[in-house]
């Protein structure tokens, strides 16, 4: 049943901390799902998550006390339930019913009689309680609002919580031509070069190309930064934190000797199965790459550093939920670790391009502000505005990358990254 795996999932993810993405592998009730009930469970989960700050002020409402620690199943049940009636194409009597089930036995048994008056409270008053609220700021962390308040405004903040609203579509990032497979695949081409599925909700195994490795999943945003390299075809270069591989496969594609580099033996195990698939090669190494130095300098570096992931809540609405102030700061301290290790990786005159899938400036702006003025032998090559084509609004004065979920709404918007271009002196 996609409703109960749906509650083992929320389960995971609000209070056992997991990333979403690994709580759908180890879900058993999610695994044994036929393929039509797991994009259901998905859909409930990720609806759950993107609205939970909605969710969460009506029950909150209509709750007269908090239920304590063992009622979170029971809040959990009265989510999902919300998101049906709210934010779901469900028949009203469904998304109650379905809900109101879960608690037919077990522990959820006492719970029964509360979660059916809430779900039918919100039928009668939700809607209209919510149009008197701000879905931008209720749905946002509060750290993580004035956070982009500060950096972007309270418009643009409010422009990037109303896109973590909306589903994201399917990009892929094609090895040859990506014009032909625009069209094979009924997708449109954007102005990056990817291609944009809108609609699909399929299987990514079952489509076109897939099996011959046509192409790969990327967001348009995160298939920007490994072309700030240039004409890489004949040069050495290295990919720090390489995994899953999709900057690796590009680098791969446009004819340069990559060599990518990431602790995890694990997560790079999945990298080569990429390659294998789409038919390119790369040097895989699994090393800690604060530490490791290459034998021979390369012409250039791409650091695609761990991060908060912040400007992915689009695709990975956990990461709202999951992440902190603390987790920014420590990544922060990783981030100029790395990009200290990447300087001396690199010829003179080579080039070092710096990027994060975050929307936090101290993840960012401020990590290269920090090594310019550090002393370390590199200066900056501003990013021109002719390398972004039609999407001039995505490059900084300061000559730096910085694309937010936004950008492009009407089209389906983009992932929120940050990429700066150095040279070595």
């Amino acid at each position: 049943m996609p409703r109960a795996a749906t509650l083992e999932l929320l389960d995971l993810v609000l209070y056992q901390r997991h990333l979403l993405d690994e709580a759908l592998q180890q879900t058993s009730a999610f695994t044994k799902l036929s393929q039509r009930d797991r994009a259901l469970a998905q859909q409930i989960t990720r609806t759950v998550l993107r609205h939970l700050g909605q969710i969460n002020f009506l029950i909150s409402e209509f709750m007269d006390k908090p239920l304590g620690k063992k009622g979170n199943s029971a809040l959990n049940v009265m989510r999902l339930g919300l998101a049906q009636l709210l934010f779901m194409d469900t028949a009203d009597h469904a998304a109650i019913d379905t809900a109101v089930d879960l608690c037919k036995g077990g522990q959820l048994a006492p719970y029964r009689k509360l979660v059916n008056a809430i779900l039918r409270r919100t039928q009668r008053e939700g809607r209209e309680i919510l149009a008197r609220t701000d879905a931008a700021q209720l749905n946002t962390p509060h750290w993580l609002w004035l956070n982009w308040v500060d950096s972007y405004g309270e418009e643009t903040a409010r422009a990037i919580a109303n896109q973590h609203l909306i589903e994201a579509p399917l990009d892929l990032t094609i090895k040859d031509d990506p014009a032909p497979w625009a069209e094979r695949l009924g997708a449109t081409l954007m102005p990056t070069g990817s291609v944009r599925l809108s609609k699909h909700k399929g299987t990514i195994t079952t489509l076109e190309g897939f099996e011959d490795g046509a192409w790969w999943v990327q967001d348009m945003a995160a298939s920007i930064p490994a072309r700030l390299l240039g004409n890489v075809s004949g040069m050495d270069v290295i990919d720090l934190c390489a995994a899953p591989g999709g900057k690796t496969m590009e680098l791969a594609a446009s004819g340069a000797n990559v060599t990518a580099v990431d602790r995890s033996q694990k997560r790079l195990k999945r990298v080569q199965e990429n390659l294998d698939r789409t038919r390119l090669n790369a040097t895989l190494l699994a090393e800690d790459a604060t530490e490791w130095q290459p034998k021979i300098l390369a012409d250039a570096v791409l650091v695609d550093a761990p991060c908060s992931a912040t400007g992915t809540a689009r695709r990975h609405p956990d990461v709202l939920h999951l992440k902190q102030q603390s987790d920014v700061d420590k990544l922060a301290n990783l981030q100029a670790r790395l990009l200290n290790a990447a300087v001396k990786m690199v010829r003179p005159g080579g080039l070092i391009v710096y990027c994060t899938c975050s929307l936090q400036k101290s993840e960012g702006e401020d990590q290269i502000t920090r090594l310019l003025t550090s002393g370390a032998p590199v200066e900056a090559d501003p990013i021109q505005m002719a390398e972004a084509g039609t999407l001039t609004d995505i490059i900084t004065p300061d000559g730096y990358l910085r694309t937010l979920p936004c950008h492009m709404h009407e089209q389906g918007g983009m992932d929120g990254f940050f990429a700066a271009r150095l040279r070595r002196t």
